[in-house]
């Protein structure tokens, strides 16, 4: 899961990327509207999360930049202001939940999990393919009686894998959607971890593998018995 933190206080914004990392989602994080927006236009998200005051464009006009473009992507308001009036503008604008400044940092996360719920359409703790099941309260990933433990970007890919099975991805791709356009990894953290994630789909007994495809990318397989 990727989200997008558009928040003016450095501090807070690192903050809430912390949480958000410590949880298993991938997080891009903005200071102002205008970068915001260039990064809504660029990436695909699954939740946004916007301050209203910030510079640039506020957090209004970005999230009017992002419903005019006609995306449903679920956006979290955050502001200091608590009035009744600006949580019914923002909602009416088209936000999704709205969250007034001071926040406990376990509310945040809880209303970002709810968020990215709805907008994958997969409510389940429980994700499956073939022979192999991601549990994504415990991150762990199991094959019959077998289980392990998986790390923030092993739990990521294989996410992002179990949910499009058979679907080709880039590397490219795969580097952008989970290490983020401001990571200062090599693309060879991509080629790692996938050997994590495969030895640890062998270490499970599973029949299913993550195959290269030549000059393509990678693809979650099932194999035959």
């Amino acid at each position: 899961m990727r989200i997008l933190i558009a928040e003016d206080e450095v501090e807070l914004a690192g903050a809430l990327k912390f949480l958000l990392e410590k949880n298993r989602f991938s997080v891009d994080v903005v200071h102002d509207g205008e970068e915001a927006l260039e990064r809504f236009r660029g990436a695909a998200y699954d939740v946004i999360v916007l301050d209203i005051m910030m510079p640039g464009a506020d957090g209004m006009e970005v999230l009017a930049g992002i419903r005019g473009s006609g995306s449903a992507v679920p956006v979290l308001m955050l502001t200091a202001r608590g009035g009744i009036e600006d949580r019914v503008a923002g909602l009416e604008a088209g936000a999704d939940d709205y969250l007034p400044k001071p926040f406990a940092g376990r509310e945040f996360v809880a209303r970002v999990k709810a968020l990215s719920r709805r907008n994958a359409g997969c409510p389940e703790a429980l994700l499956s393919f073939g022979d192999v099941s991601l549990d994504r309260n415990r991150y762990m990933l199991g094959c019959g009686e077998q289980w392990v433990r998986l790390n923030n970007k092993e739990f990521q890919l294989a996410e992002l894998f179990l949910r499009h099975p058979r679907f080709v991805f880039s590397t490219s791709h795969l580097m952008d959607r989970i290490w983020g356009q401001d990571s200062e990894s090599g693309i060879d953290v991509v080629w790692t971890h996938i050997g994590f994630v495969r030895r640890k789909l062998k270490q499970i007994g599973s029949r299913v593998e993550i195959r290269t495809i030549r000059g393509a990318g990678y693809s979650m397989e099932e194999t035959g018995c």
